[in-house]
């Protein structure tokens, strides 16, 4: 079944309405039995195109998941990357930051955490949240140990834009791909979720206060996501919302959009030289008149 996965994507400079973007679409499979052969088939696809991407060492890619709570984030890392090796891959959740990393700038913590080439980087969250939740809750600021000048000129989120844009543009001169999603939930959705949450032991672990608290901001963050998106998604590191409502469907559009992304590197295996062939050819003589 065909899915525009590049109406997903958010243009430079393009004006963002989160509430005119769906939170659910039709799906891209048919039936439970359906959605299971073609994630099968996406993540065999991923776990190939890995391979190549590891072998030909020229790439790095990161894959960072934005979201409110329940969004399904965990899920969708788990179920797409669950075939990629994992020597290529690495996964980093960034959550309160420590005291030293608050001794450095916003963008330390994430920078030392950047995938080598030939490999695939996640972040479960990622610098984002300090254009996010530090902006729905600004008094976070006043413990980051930022000089006063800085905080005080009006112009603090305008400034980390443009780091964010300047830090992401310098990995890509340098064969780092950013590829960025928000999964797009409902408040409603988000409802349910919780409440399953509660229902299930297995999933009370998941589940705090503090997320029932976070819920009273869902405009200001639908607010502080739609300027972020404004000023930070570009042709090389573009935001795509994806629609969450349908873990199932949110999972299949991410792993394409994934595969599209490597497909879209022209990855090869490195070609042996001529004098790597007669090594080769000289070791398999050897190795053929020994067994004999």
């Amino acid at each position: 079944m065909h899915f525009d996965h590049d109406a997903l994507r958010i243009r430079e400079g393009e004006r963002v309405n989160l509430t005119k973007r769906p939170t659910l679409v039709d799906p891209v499979y048919g039936s439970k039995k359906e959605y299971k052969e073609m994630l099968a088939a996406q993540v065999e696809q991923l776990s190939k195109l890995q391979q190549v991407h590891y072998a030909d060492d020229r790439y790095s890619l990161i894959l960072i998941f934005q979201a409110m709570d329940a969004a399904g984030k965990d899920g969708i890392i788990r179920h797409v990357m669950s075939g990629v090796n994992p020597q290529g891959c690495q996964v980093f959740s960034f959550k309160h930051p420590s005291a030293e990393e608050l001794d450095h700038d916003f963008l330390w913590r994430s920078n030392r955490c950047l995938p080598e080439r030939g490999r695939i980087g996640i972040f479960n969250r990622s610098y984002y949240e300090e254009v996010l939740i530090v902006r729905v809750h600004p008094e976070i600021l006043a413990v980051q140990g930022i000089p006063d000048e800085f905080i005080n000129d009006g112009k603090v989120w305008e400034h980390r834009y443009q780091s964010i844009v300047d830090m992401e543009n310098h990995l890509y001169r340098n064969g780092t791909r950013i590829v960025k999603f928000f999964l797009h939930l409902s408040k409603e959705e988000q409802r349910k979720r919780f409440l399953a949450r509660i229902d299930s032991p297995v999933k009370n672990w998941k589940f705090s206060a503090a997320d029932i608290e976070e819920r009273k901001y869902w405009k200001e963050y639908m607010q502080a996501y739609e300027a972020c998106f404004m000023a930070t998604s570009t042709k090389r590191a573009p935001w795509y919302v994806v629609p969450a409502d349908d873990k199932q469907n949110a999972r299949l559009i991410v792993s394409q959009i994934i595969v599209n992304t490597l497909t879209a590197l022209g990855l090869s295996y490195p070609e042996a030289s001529q004098q790597r062939l007669r090594e080769l050819a000289d070791i398999r003589k050897r190795l053929t008149e020994e067994s004999d």
